[in-house]
């Protein structure tokens, strides 16, 4: 099993980024998908998850209104679109799958994780 998260970077406060999750190794249809971060010196925190199929998603309060999470499963890819992106954003983020295709705002609960990709958004 293996996601690829790839699409961080180095940008200015209020500009965009997309990141992307590529799977291989599941039955990325069937997965529930979310993305988590990681700042220095701070816990994972949830940001997004969508499920399986696509027909609901979840977000955190703090990304809510300017991050929207997809999902392509003819391409087995999840996508966030962060918009509006603020210094408090920066972050290592990670994709991460869930067996039983909820997409859940829980960590413990998914099954694989991806590598991460930093996002950094200077003031």
């Amino acid at each position: 099993v293996q996601l690829q998260a790839s699409g961080g970077g180095l940008v200015q406060a209020g500009d965009s980024l997309r990141l992307s999750c590529a799977a291989s190794g599941i039955t990325f249809s069937s997965y529930g998908m979310g993305w988590f971060r990681q700042a220095p010196g701070k816990e994972r925190e949830f940001v997004a998850a969508i499920r399986w199929s696509g027909d609901s998603t979840y977000y955190a309060d703090s990304v809510k209104g300017r991050f929207t999470i997809s999902r392509d499963n003819a391409k087995n890819t999840v996508h966030l679109q962060m918009n509006s992106l603020k210094p408090e954003d920066t972050a290592v983020y990670y994709c991460a799958a869930d067996f039983r295709g909820r997409g859940t705002t829980q960590s413990d609960e998914y099954d694989y994780w991806g590598q991460g990709t930093l996002v950094t958004v200077s003031s």
